[in-house]
């Protein structure tokens, strides 16, 4: 499913740009949700790969495609926080599935369907009328969106100047994946988003190994999960406050660090109930960063094309880092809770705080050589 979503999430935002936001993105997640509805017939093992590889194909490009359309609705000094809000449905959903999914099960034998079949209907049914609900709910063409106010300047800002929707050519697409300027970024979000994979897919093993039951357990890491929410708002409301979003993005990854380092010297001497407390505040703190450095990308944008492919590239990222990060806790240490692997998740987030301070050093250099040279203009300062 990660590799489907990796492979189409570019060509899909060339295709948003060329039929707009309303119908590309209803139509993806319109077939997101038959495709999972329809693995109510799987009967295998094969059958049940190719519909999880459908559904990383019809998942491809919305998050970009979605952060894409909010970024030309709201100025630069809005962006962030909208961000975080609609990242509420990717974490907040990641907390509750286990709660649904364990409902769900309960209706196992009615109306002659298993209560695996239950989760993948009823969750295929609401993705239909959602899709069904952005049809008739998102703008249709680009100039009834707000109009980006550069902040600097106070002078509206058009991102296409005839009101077309801008073309992405091939030749953009390579002009921005060779950036090199910009591939910290993309790495740094590739190494602390891989930590993320393994705390959401163990966590409620972890619980249960701890001797809870499946549904306590359950209940105990959705806890960590929804703290998340308003974690990821306050790093956004200070981002937008202070206007550093580089500086931002650096303490919250520094905070999950110190978690992950707290928790991997501290959990063999505590409780029970310690653990619990570890497990969740390393949880509540793992994606704090994650919306505001997505709007720091975007901003250090200089045409609604670059910004589009951008955020394909940073979604990218993020899901080849959740591909590897399902590799970083190994069932020969699960009885002690994964000491190796904390050790390597502290390593990943790490390099991924060097790659954010390298990052910010590179935009502070270009910025230094811009306004020795006199080209000091908007088009040329990069936002820190």
């Amino acid at each position: 499913m990660f590799l489907g979503v990796i492979l189409l999430e570019i060509p899909s935002n060339m295709v948003l740009h060329k039929i707009g936001p309303r119908r590309w993105i209803s139509v993806q997640v319109f077939i997101f949700g038959l495709v999972a509805c329809l693995q109510v017939f799987v009967r295998n093992k094969a059958g049940f790969l190719v519909t999880r590889s459908m559904l990383g194909l019809a998942e491809a490009g919305y998050i970009p495609g979605a952060m894409y359309t909010l970024s030309t609705w709201y100025s630069t000094t809005e962006l962030t926080k909208r961000i975080a809000v609609f990242f509420f449905g990717m974490f907040g959903g990641t907390a509750i599935s286990p709660l649904l999914g364990a409902a769900l099960l309960k209706l196992e034998g009615k109306g002659g369907l298993f209560g695996w079949q239950w989760i993948f209907l009823v969750e295929g049914l609401f993705a239909i009328l959602i899709s069904i609900a952005l049809f008739y709910g998102l703008p249709e063409k680009e100039e009834e969106c707000a109009i980006l106010k550069d902040q600097e300047s106070g002078q509206a800002s058009i991102p296409s100047p005839s009101h077309r929707r801008p073309r992405i050519s091939p030749q953009i697409v390579w002009e921005t994946l060779t950036n090199f300027q910009k591939w910290p970024h993309f790495i740094a979000t590739g190494c602390v988003f891989s930590t993320w994979s393994p705390l959401t897919t163990y966590t409620p093993s972890i619980m249960m190994d701890l001797g809870f039951t499946p549904i306590k357990a359950n209940a105990l890491a959705a806890i960590g999960s929804l703290l998340t929410l308003p974690v990821i708002f306050c790093f956004a409301w200070m981002s937008d406050l202070f206007q550093k979003r580089g500086l931002v993005v650096l303490i919250a990854i520094s905070v999950y660090l110190v978690a992950l380092v707290i928790l991997r010297a501290v959990q063999a001497h505590a409780s029970v109930g310690g653990k619990v407390a570890l497990w969740t505040f390393v949880n509540a703190f793992a994606v704090g960063y994650h919306p505001i450095h997505n709007a720091w990308i975007q901003i250090n944008c200089k045409s609604p094309e670059e910004r589009s492919i951008s955020v394909a590239m940073f979604v990218m990222a993020a899901t080849a880092g959740l591909m590897a990060g399902t590799q970083i806790f190994r069932g020969d240490e699960s009885s002690s809770l994964y000491p190796r692997g904390l050790i390597i998740m502290i390593a990943l987030v790490f390099a991924g705080q060097l790659l954010v301070a390298l990052q910010i050093m590179l935009f502070r250099s270009h910025n230094r050589r811009s306004r020795i040279q006199g080209s000091g203009s908007l088009g040329s300062i990069y936002h820190l």
